[in-house]
C-alpha cells in the first residue's frame, strides 16, 4: 500500500514539474507579446463595432492614442498604492468625436489632493489627445473589498459600474492608462503603469522535480532494504526448504502413487 502511494506521489510531483515547464513557456510568450505591444507605435483604440471581441489576451497593453474632450465633472477616484505612496487613480471620461466615451486613467492623485478644487489647473479644457496603454476593466472590486458606488468608494477600475454610476452612454469596455506626459500643476501623475509579470515557473518546476527524485530515491531504498531483510531472514530459509521438500514429495508421488500417498505428503 505504501509503495503504491509512493509511486503515485512520484507521478504527481513529476506531473506538477511538467505543468510548470508548460506554464513557463506560456509566460515567456505572454511577456514577449506584451513587450511588442507596449513598444509599438500608438494606434487608435478598437472601434465600437469591435468592442465585443476585445480581450485581455488579444488587446491588453496595446499602445493607443485617441482624441476627445474630458468630462471632468464625471471623474472617479479609485484607491491606489504606488511608488509615490497611497492615493487614488483619477479616471476621467473622454468623449470622442463619434460620440463614444472612453475612460482614461489620467494618473495618480495623492491623498491630500483628492478634492478637485485643489488641482483645477490640471484639468485641460477643450480637445485633447491622450496616448497610453489599453487596459481591461476590473469588475467588482479588490480582494476582500467591494466597490461601493453609492458611497463613492472605489477599489478597482470597474468600467461598467463607473459608467452606470455617472450615466455615461456608449462607453468602451476598456480604459486607457495615460502615459507620462506632464499635466499642468503636476497632478495627476501619469505613466505609472507597471508592466511586469512574475516568472518563477522554472524554480517551481525544479522544486517539484527535486521532490519527485527524493521520493523515488526513498522508495528505492525502502524496496532494497526489504529485499536485504528478506534475504537474511532464517525463517524464510526454512520455509523455502519446506517448500522444496513438498515439491520433491509431489514429484515422487506422481512417479509412484500408492496407498500411503496421502500420509507421505502429510509428513513432508
Amino acid at each position: 500500500m505504501l509503495l503504491t502511494l509512493g509511486m503515485l506521489g512520484v507521478a504527481m510531483l513529476t506531473g506538477l514539474g511538467v505543468w510548470q515547464i508548460q506554464r513557463r513557456t506560456w509566460k515567456l510568450a505572454l511577456i514577449e507579446r506584451v513587450e511588442q505591444r507596449v513598444h509599438a507605435a500608438p494606434t487608435p483604440p478598437p472601434a465600437p463595432s469591435s468592442w465585443p471581441a476585445v480581450t485581455a489576451a488579444g488587446d491588453e497593453y496595446r499602445h493607443v492614442t485617441v482624441s476627445g474632450t474630458f468630462l471632468h465633472t464625471d471623474e472617479t477616484l479609485v484607491q491606489a498604492v504606488t511608488s509615490d505612496g497611497p492615493g487614488s487613480w483619477m479616471l476621467t471620461p473622454l468623449r470622442t468625436a463619434d460620440g463614444t466615451t472612453i475612460l482614461v486613467n489620467r494618473g495618480f492623485v495623492p491623498s491630500d489632493r483628492r478634492d478637485s478644487a485643489t488641482r483645477r489647473q490640471g484639468d485641460p479644457e477643450g480637445a485633447v489627445t491622450v496616448t497610453g496603454l489599453l487596459r481591461m476593466s476590473e469588475p467588482k472590486g479588490a480582494f476582500l473589498r467591494s466597490n461601493d458606488p453609492a458611497a463613492g468608494r472605489w477599489y478597482s477600475r470597474d468600467v461598467a459600474a463607473i459608467a452606470a454610476t455617472h450615466g455615461l452612454p456608449k462607453v468602451a469596455p476598456f480604459f486607457i492608462d495615460a502615459d507620462a506626459a506632464p499635466n499642468a500643476g503636476g497632478i495627476p501623475v501619469g505613466g505609472l503603469t507597471i508592466v511586469r509579470f512574475p516568472n518563477n515557473h522554472l524554480i517551481y518546476a525544479l522544486t517539484w522535480f527535486t521532490l519527485a527524485i527524493m521520493l523515488a530515491a526513498a522508495l528505492l531504498r525502502t524496496i532494497s532494504g526489504r529485499g536485504r531483510a528478506c534475504a537474511s531472514d532464517p525463517s524464510l530459509d526454512s520455509r523455502r526448504a519446506a517448500v522444496r521438500r513438498l515439491i520433491g514429495a509431489a514429484r515422487n508421488l506422481s512417479r509412484n502413487p500408492g496407498p500411503d500417498a496421502r500420509a507421505h505428503i502429510g509428513s513432508a
